[in-house]
C-alpha cells in the first residue's frame, strides 16, 4: 500500500518539468542576421553638360498700337475684324456723328454771323476815314471805327478756328488705321458708349518681330542687350538667329520675372503668337564639366540630400552628404561633396543603413564600356559565381578518375 510520501517526488518532478517549459516558451528568439544587399554602383567622374537653360516665348509686333477714337460717342459700326489685314487709312469702326455734325453747323453759322459783323465794321471804318479826311469828325471818333474793325476781325478768326476744330471733331467719328498691319484685339463692340481714348482696335505694325519671354531675377542679370540667342520654333523648323534687343528694368507685379525681347534676324520669320523656344548663349552651359549623378542614387537625410558611398575594402555603405548645382536632363549636378573615383550606390538607396555590408550586383548581360568623361557601371564579379563554380569543377574532376 503507498503512502502520501511516495506521491511527492513525482509532483515535484512534473512541476519542474512544466516550469522548464515556460521559461523556454517565454525567452526570446536568437536574431536572424541582416541579409547581404546585391547593390550596383557608380564610378564618380566628370562628364560634359549636355542641356541649357530653355525659356518658352511668343512672337509679337515690333511695334503694337491700340487705336481708339479722339471723341466720346457710340459706336454705330466696326468694319474691322480679328485677324484682318489692314492697309493704312483703311476705315476701322465709325461712332454715331450727328451731334458732331449739329455742332459744326452751328459753328458754320456763326462763322458767318462774324463775317457780317466785320464787313459792316469795314464799311463803317471806311465811311469815317473819308469824314475825317475832310475834317468833319476827330481823330479820337476814327480810331474808336479802327478798334471796332479789329474787334470784328478777331471775332471772324476765332470763329474760322472753330469751325475748323468742330470739323476735326466730326471728322474724328471715323477710326481709321495709321499703318499697315494686322488686327490682333478688337476691344469694342458697335452700340458701345466709349469715351475719348479708349482702346477699340489693336494693330501689329507690320515689319519686324520680336520673340518676349520672361527670366528668373536671379537669371536677369546675366543678360545683357546685344546678346545672341538661338530660337527654335515650337512647330518645327531650322533655328532662328537673334540678339537681345530690351531687357525689363522692373520686375512684373505678378510673377516677378522679368521680360525680354529678342529681335529676330531671319526673313522669314513666325507668325505672330507663335509659341517659340529662347536658348540665350549667355545662359548656356553645353560642353562644360561638371559631376552628373542620377536620380535614383539621392535620398533626403533631414534637410540635406546624401548618397552611399561603397567602401571595397570593407564591403561596407557609408552615408556621405551633397551640395545639387543645377540639373541635366535626367541627372543632377553635383556640386560638392564627391570626388572622381568614389563608388557610390546608383539604386535601392533607401533599404540600406551605415555600415551595412552589401555585394556588388553583376549585371548578366555586357556592358560597353562608358568613355571616362562620364559616369560608368562598375562590374565586378559577384563572390556567388566564384563560389557556385567550385562544386561544379569539383565533379567533372572526380568523372575524369579511372
Amino acid at each position: 500500500m503507498r503512502t502520501p510520501f511516495t506521491r511527492r517526488p513525482s509532483l515535484r518532478y512534473f512541476f519542474l518539468v512544466a516550469s522548464a517549459v515556460l521559461l523556454a516558451g517565454c525567452s526570446r528568439p536568437a536574431p536572424t542576421e541582416e541579409p547581404v544587399r546585391a547593390v550596383k554602383l557608380l564610378t564618380v567622374g566628370v562628364g560634359a553638360l549636355q542641356t541649357s537653360l530653355e525659356y518658352s516665348g511668343e512672337v509679337r509686333a515690333r511695334t503694337e498700337s491700340r487705336l481708339g477714337f479722339r471723341v466720346a460717342g457710340k459706336i454705330v459700326q466696326r468694319q474691322a475684324e480679328l485677324g484682318q489685314q489692314v492697309k493704312a487709312g483703311q476705315v476701322l469702326a465709325q461712332l454715331d456723328p450727328r451731334d458732331y455734325q449739329l455742332a459744326t453747323d452751328a459753328a458754320r453759322a456763326q462763322l458767318a454771323s462774324a463775317t457780317t459783323q466785320r464787313d459792316l465794321a469795314a464799311a463803317d471804318y471806311k465811311r469815317y476815314r473819308a469824314l475825317k479826311d475832310q475834317n468833319f469828325i476827330s481823330g479820337a471818333e476814327l480810331e474808336r471805327r479802327d478798334a471796332a474793325l479789329k474787334a470784328a476781325q478777331a471775332a471772324l478768326d476765332q470763329a474760322r478756328a472753330q469751325l475748323s476744330a468742330q470739323g476735326n471733331q466730326t471728322a474724328y467719328t471715323t477710326l481709321v488705321a495709321d499703318v499697315s498691319g494686322v488686327v490682333t484685339g478688337i476691344e469694342a463692340e458697335p452700340g458701345q458708349v466709349v469715351s475719348a481714348g479708349t482702346p477699340v482696335v489693336r494693330i501689329a505694325q507690320d515689319g519686324a518681330r520680336d520673340v518676349a519671354f520672361a527670366v528668373p531675377e536671379d537669371k536677369v542679370a546675366q543678360i545683357q542687350p546685344g546678346q545672341e540667342v538661338v530660337a527654335r520654333v515650337w512647330s518645327g523648323g531650322a533655328p532662328l538667329a537673334g540678339r537681345v534687343r530690351e531687357v525689363a528694368a522692373s520686375a512684373d507685379a505678378a510673377t516677378r520675372t522679368y521680360q525680354v525681347k529678342v529681335a529676330l534676324e531671319a526673313a522669314v520669320v513666325p507668325p505672330l503668337g507663335s509659341t517659340v523656344y529662347v536658348t540665350p548663349r549667355a545662359l548656356s552651359h553645353a560642353g562644360g564639366a561638371a559631376i552628373k549623378l542620377p536620380t535614383s542614387a539621392m535620398r533626403q537625410e533631414g534637410q540635406d540630400t546624401a548618397v552611399w558611398v561603397y567602401d571595397p575594402a570593407t564591403s561596407t555603405v557609408k552615408s556621405q552628404v551633397v551640395q545639387i548645382a543645377t540639373v541635366d536632363g535626367n541627372d543632377a549636378v553635383v556640386a560638392s561633396g564627391l570626388t572622381p573615383g568614389m563608388q557610390v550606390v546608383a539604386t535601392g538607396v533607401h533599404v540600406l543603413s551605415p555600415g551595412q555590408k552589401v555585394m556588388v550586383y553583376q549585371s548578366k548581360t555586357a556592358v560597353a564600356p562608358a568613355p571616362k568623361a562620364q559616369t560608368a557601371l562598375n562590374s565586378v564579379a559577384a563572390p556567388a559565381a566564384s563560389a557556385a563554380s567550385a562544386p561544379a569543377a569539383a565533379a567533372s574532376a572526380k568523372q575524369g578518375r579511372p
